[in-house]
């Protein structure tokens, strides 16, 4: 005697289908995920020491922001400590070369006056192992920021100093932390 089993309807099937695809793309989503540090290096096992940079721009009071930010990403980050008494295993100089307010778009109504900057500040970055006195870093990186244009375009710069600065501090950090070094 044979027993008929009922076959699934083409909908279920489906559905089975699509949860067994969903599955596969969310495990193999977190396949290149690493825990911690991306160099392959122990976390907080070098440090960093963060130098002032020098300023070449027309644009004054650029040094403390850049500075304060890239201190701040070194700790955030994590993968190295922050040298603060004692010089660092990697020194990070670096000059601020460029500063650039570019218009993005204009008021309402109104086709010469602009409504939205935006603002790039290039900074030429070096990172050097102390130990070994090699160059790890030697290269131009740029962050930059939307500015709305208000009533005073001086305050509103200033307001975008440390937005520019934490970006600028970002990228300097990714090269560092992700270089093949």
């Amino acid at each position: 005697m044979r027993i008929d089993r009922p076959q699934p309807s083409r909908t279920r099937r489906l559905w089975l289908g699509a949860v067994a695809v969903a599955v596969a793309l969310g495990a193999s989503g977190c396949a290149g995920y690493r825990l911690g540090p991306t160099n392959g290096e122990a976390a907080g096992n070098r440090s960093i020491e963060v130098r002032p940079f020098a300023n070449e721009t027309l644009e004054p009071r650029l040094i403390e922001p850049v500075t304060q930010a890239l201190r701040r990403q070194v700790q955030q980050d994590g993968t190295y400590r922050l040298a603060t008494a004692t010089g660092g295993d990697i020194v990070i100089t670096g000059t601020l070369v460029s500063y650039i307010r570019n218009p993005l778009t204009l008021q309402p109504g109104d086709v010469f006056s602009t409504r939205d900057y935006e603002v790039r500040l290039t900074a030429r970055v070096r990172v050097v192992d102390r130990d070994s006195g090699r160059v790890v870093v030697d290269r131009d990186v740029m962050g930059r920021t939307t500015v709305r244009s208000v009533a005073d375009l001086n305050s509103a710069e200033r307001q975008a100093a440390p937005l520019v600065a934490e970006e600028l501090a970002r990228n300097i950090l990714t090269r560092v932390v992700d270089g093949t070094w």
